[in-house]
């Protein structure tokens, strides 16, 4: 197709109205200026770049497996925490319940509390 005297190519003036939803002469304009045949505006410029900017996403069709990870058990902390439930039961603290090696919960003089044991991981050398 020829469009202000020059060759334009049908399939990119296709792609670029059907990818920035623009009309033919602005097609045809932008080819002209990618190519160097006529100065670029600043419209073009803009429009250039929202095209090279613009990403897809697509999901695959495909299910991932879900992975069960095996929680390793910290001898250590429930050691600890043995000894705080013996120290709180030994206070008249009536427990309500454990929650692996990390938590104590407890009832102590008409009031609720969680005893909760933090191991920090050594610091970065």
């Amino acid at each position: 197709m020829k469009y202000k005297g020059f060759e334009v190519d049908d399939k990119q003036i296709d792609a670029y109205m059907e990818k920035l939803d623009i009309s033919l002469a602005e097609a045809c304009d932008l080819i002209l200026e990618e190519s160097g045949k006529i100065e670029e505006s600043e419209e073009t410029k803009t429009a250039i770049e929202s095209v090279k900017t613009v990403r897809r996403y697509e999901k695959s069709e495909k299910t991932r497996k879900a992975t069960t990870k095996e929680r390793k058990v910290d001898e250590e902390k429930g050691h600890l925490l043995g000894c705080v439930k013996v120290l709180l039961e030994g206070l008249g603290a009536e427990i309500k319940g454990i929650k692996t090696e990390t938590e104590v919960s407890f009832q102590y003089g008409g009031n609720d509390y969680t005893f909760k044991l933090t191991k920090h991981r050594p610091p970065k050398k």
